[in-house]
């Protein structure tokens, strides 16, 4: 018997979740072309590098907006009064939207890993299970499975067997009313 793969365990055909995923980007890479004045960052350092402007105050921005205004009306150059208004206006009404947008980000996260424990809690049932069945006379071909599951799972399996054999010993050593005798391996210190 062979041993499974990964090519051979996952399905060709797309799922469902596939469609409706690429469907959800298309839909938010279209409001991003409609959103006004929306500015990709150059490089990652962009938004810390304007942060520092851009936390003056909103009041301070609307008295320069007037200083603007009345300067406009001497006749000297300098920013337009009525583009830093919009400027502050866009920032004001933006920011609920951008707060949506992360809320909905770290509950898209939060649903991925929510769908990932699933899948794998459910897995590790069925190991558990096969474990049990590949022991018996009737179900031992689920032997060569249970194989290919616990090389699947590596090195997580023998932790897990490693800290259950830990517990049960001390389980073991305190059920009996002995005290526990500490280690001698330096590398078992906590």
């Amino acid at each position: 018997m062979e041993t499974l793969s990964t090519s051979m365990v996952v399905a060709a055909e797309e799922t469902p979740y596939g469609t409706t995923a690429a469907a959800h980007l298309e839909q938010l890479r279209a409001m991003r072309e409609s959103i006004p004045n929306f500015v990709t960052p150059a490089n990652e350092k962009e938004t810390q590098r304007l942060s520092v402007t851009a936390s003056v105050s909103p009041e301070f921005v609307q008295l320069s907006a007037v200083v603007a205004k009345k300067a406009e009306s001497l006749g000297i150059g300098g920013p337009n009064a009525a583009w830093m208004r919009d400027r502050l206006a866009f920032a004001d009404a933006y920011g609920p939207v951008a707060d949506e947008f992360d809320a909905m980000a770290q509950f898209l996260r939060h649903s991925i890993v929510a769908a990932q424990s699933d899948a794998g809690s459910a897995a590790l049932m069925v190991y558990e299970n096969a474990k049990r069945m590949a022991k018996r006379s009737k179900t031992s071909e689920l032997a060569p499975y249970v194989a290919d599951l616990s090389r699947a799972l590596g090195q997580r399996a023998k932790l897990a067997r490693s800290k259950a054999a830990k517990r049960k010993a001390h389980s073991a050593n305190t059920t009996a009313g002995a005290v526990p005798v500490p280690s001698t391996d330096p590398a078992s210190t906590t």
